[in-house]
């Protein structure tokens, strides 16, 4: 055999060896069970080697950046709604239900919906809410209170009130062509005034008065105002016998600030205020309404209102003393405050607050000027008096 033949025995050598080469996977690839078939469709393709391949290197491919898969949003199934609470059945209000006016400003008019929900299944005690947004008693000439309280007590349209008043009052109040600064001593006097020509006219009528002190807020020199302001209304409801509910410490936290959070009717810790910091949300009226309500028994129990004078000293030795006719609870109040009635479940009243007790008529209120300038020893000094002159001492 001569060098050409052996030449051509070695190609085609090397021909078959590439041929059965690729020829493999082939056989192999149809042996395999139909469910590897998906498999190996996802590997990469094998590339087919050429006799250039073997003598010269594999021709260098560009590399195929894979991207990832884009997941498709999925579509999320529609949630059922949650079954509404079941409404409370409509309880059908007595021809002669006791009318509860809500005499208030915004914070009125949550309130009114809170009383609403609190006595809805009360047939005996329908709320009526006269409560108007941006009002007070400094502003009439945009709503006069004092009269729209007249008016209503003229028209004989309620028999229980709560007032709620007094967010708004820290304005210029004007009074017979003047204008007074919020809580300076001028001020504070018309105010006072204006307070007690309203409970003056509810006690000539015989209607029952809760008065609802101001709650704190998120402003700390606001709150502070506000505080004031209700240190004023609640002398004037001691001295016009209306029972006076304090709602600040109800309201706020341990260190006697603003509390935006706090324990609802349940016991559980939820938001009392609304984010501008002063009003109430829906868990924090239902509370305020709660509150009121223990307020309200004094009055009303579910049946009619009554104002009959509630007299401590009855059946006692002291019962024949000569003792202005405070109604309700406000006389007990006053009795506290005098000192002729210490509650167990109070602390004793300060000594400056003595000044709150007075001889007046009825229908006026307390004047704790005369108060100051009674003589020691007069009945109507009570204590705090001052001393007598004598007649050689030289004036000061």
């Amino acid at each position: 055999m001569n060098r050409k033949s052996i030449k051509l025995w070695i190609v085609g050598l090397i021909i078959a060896a590439l041929v059965l080469t690729d020829l493999a996977p082939m056989f192999v690839q149809a042996q395999e069970a139909a469910p590897s078939i998906q498999v190996a469709q996802q590997q990469q393709p094998r590339q087919r080697r050429t006799l250039m391949d073997m003598l010269f290197g594999p021709k260098q491919q560009p590399q195929v950046v894979q991207q990832a898969p884009v997941e498709q949003p999925r579509r999320k199934a529609p949630v059922a709604a949650a079954p509404a609470a079941p409404a409370k059945p409509v309880v059908e209000k007595a021809a002669n239900a006791t009318r509860l006016m809500v005499f208030g400003d915004s914070l009125g008019i949550d309130l009114g919906k809170a009383l609403e929900r609190f006595y809805s299944e009360d047939p005996n005690l329908v709320v009526i809410n006269k409560s108007k947004a941006s009002t007070g008693f400094v502003r009439h000439d945009y709503y006069d209170w004092n009269k729209v309280i007249s008016d209503e007590i003229a028209a004989n349209s309620f028999d229980l009130a709560v007032v709620f008043l007094g967010i708004n009052d820290m304005q210029v109040l004007d009074e017979d062509g003047q204008s007074f600064t919020p809580l300076t001593e001028d001020w504070n006097k018309h105010y006072t005034a204006r307070l007690n020509d309203v409970l003056s006219q509810l006690r000539a009528a015989n209607k029952p008065v809760v008065w609802i002190g101001l709650p704190p807020v998120a402003d700390a020199s606001f709150s502070s105002d506000l505080s004031q302001i209700t240190s004023l209304q609640r002398m004037a409801s001691f001295s016009g016998g209306a029972e006076f509910l304090d709602i600040y410490e109800k309201f706020a936290d341990e260190n006697g600030q603003f509390a935006s959070f706090g324990p609802n009717l349940k016991g559980e810790n939820v938001r009392m205020r609304k984010d501008d910091g002063i009003h109430f949300s829906t868990a924090g009226s239902d509370k305020l309404a709660f509150y009121l309500s223990q307020a309200i028994r004094a009055f009303y129990r579910g049946g009619g209102v009554s104002i009959a004078v509630a007299d401590p000293l009855v059946g006692t030795d002291a019962q024949p003393m000569l003792r202005p006719p405070y109604q309700g609870l406000g006389q007990i109040r006053l009795l506290e405050v005098a000192g002729a009635v210490i509650p167990l479940s109070k602390t004793p009243p300060r000594a400056t607050d003595l000044i709150t007790a007075s001889t007046a008529p009825a229908a006026k209120p307390i004047d704790l000027e005369a108060l100051m300038q009674a003589p020691i020893g007069r009945v109507d000094a009570f204590g705090v008096g001052i001393a007598p002159q004598d007649p050689d001492e030289e004036q000061p």
